[in-house]
């Protein structure tokens, strides 16, 4: 069995995160007829740290950071749709959808990750489905505590961990090595803190590149 770190950095407010991670772990499934099998860590990544409480309309949004036509915008969300639904994910986005700050639900799946990886994978599709699926306010304590119980997660822990500062500077800090280390747009995976594949690949990528890898790493230890 050779067994893979990976990486994978993202934020919940981007919606070729959820057709990459669907990707991923399609992938992740074929290999295990190869004996290769994956360590899944999700990494944060703010794409608009400063993004107000309140947040902004999608289709605004995507106008003023990108210069996007509105026909442009539609085209791109039906391409995300159509994709996040190869990998069974329903996108319901449209432009008057919001862009809210991330930075809490950061913190939320940090806390996750301290209690297993099951539990952070769990909170990270509850969060997309939350955002994409079901248009709620991500940046609403209230809401991300709601969407914590969803994930089989603990309430009253979630309370406390939005109610206060823990794990910020975690949070902060991670970013900041992954802008050192280059990181300009997600999703981005890395393997084995080496190899990056960048984007919201298919399935059939994926895979394609972590057999490389794991034949090389293979080698390596050979």
């Amino acid at each position: 069995m050779t067994q893979l770190k990976i990486d994978f950095i993202s934020d919940v407010m981007c919606p070729w995160c959820v057709v990459g991670l669907g990707g991923l772990e399609a992938a992740l499934t074929q290999l295990a007829a190869d004996d290769i099998a994956a360590d899944v860590h999700f990494q944060p990544f703010e794409l608009n740290p400063q993004m107000a409480p309140e947040g902004e309309q999608t289709a605004a949004h995507i106008a003023a950071k990108y210069g996007a036509t509105p026909e442009q915008s539609a085209a791109n969300r039906d391409n995300i749709r159509a994709r996040a639904a190869e990998v069974g994910f329903t996108m319901a986005f449209g432009p008057d959808s919001r862009i809210w700050n991330s930075f809490d639900a950061h913190r939320l799946l940090h806390w996750a990750g301290t209690l297993g990886t099951a539990e952070q994978r769990a909170l990270k599709m509850a969060l997309f489905t939350a955002h994409f699926t079901e248009g709620q306010a991500m940046a609403d304590h209230s809401v991300l505590a709601d969407v914590a119980v969803k994930a089989g997660l603990d309430r009253a822990a979630a309370v406390g961990v939005l109610g206060s500062d823990i794990y910020a500077t975690d949070v902060r800090a991670a970013e900041a090595t992954w802008h050192r280390n280059g990181i300009q747009a997600v999703p981005t995976v890395i393997v084995n803190d080496r190899y990056v594949i960048a984007g919201g690949q298919p399935a059939a990528i994926y895979a394609k590149a972590l057999r490389q890898i794991a034949d090389e790493a293979g080698r390596e230890v050979a």
